[in-house]
C-alpha cells in the first residue's frame, strides 16, 4: 500500500514528501519559482513534446512530481535560453542576496531604476545578468545604507559582532538572551539552512549585549 504523503513546513518554504522522497505539488512550484498554475498545467499537458516528468503520485487531491526529476527538467529549459540570463533564484545563489531583498528591489523599481526583465516564462522573470549587476553596484554606491532591510548572513553577523564564525554558529543554535530571530531562512542541500538577519537587529544586539 502506498504510504500517505506528509507535508511539513519550515520557516519559509514547504517540503512535501511521498513514500519518503521529496516531491513538488503545483502549489510548491508556484511558491518556489513564481510560476503560474496555468503555465504549470500547460507544461504538463504538453509533456509528450517537452519532456516534462510524469507525476509520481498524489498528495491529497494534488498531483506531485519527484523533486530531483522536476529540478533536472526545469534546469534543462534554461539551456535553451539566450546566454547571460538569470532568474531571481540565480541572483540569490550567485550574489548572496535574499529573496526578500530582491522582491523589495523589484517592487520599488519605479524609484530605484531596477532593470526590466528581458525574458519571461509564465511568471518567472529573467534579467540580463551583466546589466542587472551593473545597476545593483550603482544602486549600492548611491544608497549604501538604504538597501531594503539589508539582510546579512550569519558569517556577516559574526564580523559585525567581532565573533569567530564558530561562536556565531553556536548563537544561532542556542541563542543567548537578546539574539534576534532570523528574518529569513533558506533551505540548502544536505539539510543545511542559510539564516539571514536584519543588519539593524544585529547592530542593536551588538550595542546592548553584555560582554564578559
Amino acid at each position: 500500500m502506498r504510504r500517505a504523503a506528509r507535508r511539513t513546513f519550515g520557516h519559509n518554504d514547504p517540503m512535501t514528501t511521498l513514500d519518503g522522497r521529496r516531491v513538488y505539488t503545483r502549489a510548491d512550484l508556484m511558491e518556489a519559482h513564481g510560476l503560474g498554475r496555468s503555465t504549470l498545467e500547460k507544461w504538463y499537458r504538453e509533456r509528450t513534446a517537452n519532456g516534462h516528468p510524469e507525476a509520481a503520485g498524489t498528495v491529497g487531491s494534488q498531483l506531485a512530481w519527484d523533486a530531483e526529476a522536476w529540478d533536472r527538467w526545469y534546469a534543462s529549459r534554461d539551456d535553451a535560453l539566450p546566454p547571460g540570463l538569470v532568474t531571481r533564484d540565480d541572483l540569490i545563489a550567485r550574489h548572496n542576496l535574499s529573496r526578500h531583498t530582491l522582491k523589495k528591489l523589484w517592487a520599488d523599481r519605479a524609484e530605484n531604476g531596477h532593470p526590466q526583465p528581458v525574458h519571461q516564462v509564465g511568471k518567472a522573470l529573467y534579467w540580463n545578468e551583466s546589466e542587472w549587476l551593473a545597476w545593483y553596484e550603482s544602486y549600492v554606491r548611491r544608497a549604501p545604507t538604504t538597501a531594503p532591510d539589508d539582510l546579512v548572513t550569519l558569517a556577516e553577523a559574526a564580523r559585525i559582532l567581532g565573533l569567530a564564525q564558530s561562536s556565531a554558529t553556536v548563537y544561532a543554535k542556542r541563542p543567548p538572551a537578546g539574539w534576534p530571530e532570523p528574518a529569513e531562512e533558506q533551505p540548502l542541500g544536505g539539510g543545511r539552512i542559510r539564516r539571514l538577519y536584519r543588519r539593524q537587529d544585529i547592530e542593536t544586539y551588538a550595542a546592548t549585549r553584555q560582554t564578559p
